[in-house]
């Protein structure tokens, strides 16, 4: 069985000024293309039997970016809804709530259309995905790659791992970052993390 590849989308502008982007569809900036395009000779030094991306652009254009081929869009690889904190810093918020931590207070109530996600939620959305991956992994020879978003992508590392969905927070993941989960001894393991070639 090939291992499983998390790519986080290359730079916004919303990402670059630490603004919670959930369900906002913003694009990628110059420099966040140029980020994924950094990518390309690790993506194509591996065989990939399957390719999941975020239906959001800015990781459908990291996908298209990185010259992933057939990419199957899942609503499941959306990143986080952040509700009321959706364009909020953590700075902004921790004005009004001294300490808050994403993982483990989550977010404030939003509007109808995104009312925000607890930790746990994101959690089965990761579980999802990785039952997903499991079975293109287990019918292909090659990896499989996921292209979503920084926090979700976090979750779903902790949930691979056998970790309530709060650990995301152990893993930081920057922009326009690859990184590589396996196997070792039947276990799931960390191969590489946040690999940024050129940065």
């Amino acid at each position: 069985m090939g291992d499983l590849f998390l790519v986080r989308h290359g730079e916004t502008a919303w990402s670059r000024s630490g603004r919670h982007t959930g369900l906002t569809d913003v694009p990628l900036t110059e420099h966040g293309r140029d980020e994924a395009r950094r990518l390309v000779p690790l993506i194509r030094s591996h065989r990939i039997g399957a390719a999941f991306s975020s239906p959001l652009q800015r990781a459908r254009e990291t996908a298209e970016l990185i010259g992933l081929p057939e990419v199957q869009v899942d609503a499941d690889l959306k990143e986080w809804d952040y509700g009321g904190y959706e364009g909020v810093t953590t700075v902004e918020i921790q004005r009004d709530r001294p300490g808050w931590f994403l993982f483990t207070d989550g977010v404030a109530p939003g509007p109808a259309a995104h009312p925000g996600e607890t930790p746990e939620q994101v959690g089965e959305r990761a579980d999802r995905v990785l039952a997903m991956a499991d079975a293109a992994l287990a019918n292909t020879e090659g990896c499989v790659v996921l292209v979503a978003h920084g926090h979700f992508l976090r979750v779903l590392t902790a949930r691979r791992l056998g970790l309530p969905p709060s650990e995301g927070a152990l893993f930081q993941l920057a922009t326009g970052a690859l990184c590589r989960l396996g196997t070792e001894h039947g276990r799931h393991v960390i191969a590489g993390w946040n690999i940024r070639p050129g940065a």
